[in-house]
């Protein structure tokens, strides 16, 4: 079973940034997909972004497009969301997951979920 734990979320201002890290364990990361999603609230959850395998292929919302970058480092078993340009509309729950097939934003299609980080854009 496949065990994930996000981190670097926070407070900051409007336009500020934060570097979201998400850490597994229980199997080779080179293995699987991963994607980004977050969560207001009474809200459904949506996709923000998702990363191959390789890390050759990415997909964003078009919500934060040019603003967010995922990227991942299969050695260190880790995935990353880079967030710029930071607004209150992006205050959310972040949380990465895991599915073993290719891309795909239904986050119906996510095996294993991390706990969440909260993320705060302050106006």
């Amino acid at each position: 079973q496949v065990h994930l734990v996000e981190s670097g979320g926070g407070l900051v201002q409007a336009g500020g940034s934060l570097r979201l890290s998400c850490s597994a364990s229980g199997r080779a990361l080179s293995t699987i997909t991963m994607g980004w999603f977050r969560q207001a609230p009474g809200a459904e959850r949506q996709s923000v972004a998702n990363i191959s395998r390789s890390g050759g292929t990415t997909y964003y919302a078009d919500f934060v497009k040019g603003r967010f970058t995922t990227s991942r480092d299969n050695a260190k078993n880790t995935v990353y969301l880079q967030m710029e340009a930071l607004n209150p509309e992006d205050t959310d729950v972040y949380y990465c997951a895991e599915r073993t097939s290719g891309l795909e934003m239904r986050t119906t299609e996510y095996e294993y979920w991390g706990q969440g980080t909260q993320v705060t854009a302050a106006s």
